[in-house]
């Protein structure tokens, strides 16, 4: 039975091409979430105004790849310590966050949050903001799978190719075959 999982985590770009080669992860859709208004466009979220965030939905087989291990994998790959911001990008589109779907996605997430802090993973608090899961708007066609047809770009080869490597050193044995 499909799950979903809904982080934000900077920019969707990256985020996206660091879930969606891991084994269970069905899909990922890159979009907005959190914000005051209907259907935001790209443009629109980009101006800062809309309150939305940058956003990413996994749909993923608990079977084969838990939640946890999914937040795990979202902890160790972008910096939750800065408050909207990640790296050069800046705004609240960008800021950490867990949209849990279910009560058991929401204590696995402010554990794991509660667990770092105490245990100083990172030099400065972490800010990830943990609410309900928000209505998801899908991003422009343009956006999806950004990474896998745009790597060459120097964005995805500056920000993006870094967290994707990340994700293959340390979590190798989670991708999927034939991912390189």
């Amino acid at each position: 039975m499909t799950e979903h999982a809904l982080f934000g985590a900077g920019c969707f770009w990256c985020v996206e091409a660091v879930f969606q080669n891991l084994k269970g992860v069905e899909k990922v859709v890159s979009g907005y979430a959190g914000g005051r208004i209907a259907n935001p466009t790209y443009k629109e979220v980009c101006s800062g105004l809309t309150g939305h965030n940058e956003v990413i939905d996994i749909a993923f087989d608990p079977a084969v790849i838990s939640y946890k291990e999914l937040l795990e994998i979202f902890w160790k790959t972008h910096d939750p310590t800065t408050l909207n911001r990640q790296g050069n990008d800046v705004g609240t589109q960008y800021r950490s966050g867990v949209y849990y779907y279910s009560d058991e996605q929401k204590q696995l997430a402010e554990g794991y949050k509660q667990k770092l802090n105490d245990g100083h993973a990172f030099p400065n608090p972490i800010v990830t903001e943990i609410t309900a899961a928000p209505t998801f708007y899908p991003a422009e066609n343009y956006h999806q799978n950004y990474f896998n047809l745009h790597g060459h770009e120097p964005y995805c080869q500056f920000v993006a190719k870094p967290k994707v490597d990340k994700v293959k050193a340390l979590f190798g044995e989670k991708l999927k075959e034939g991912v390189a």
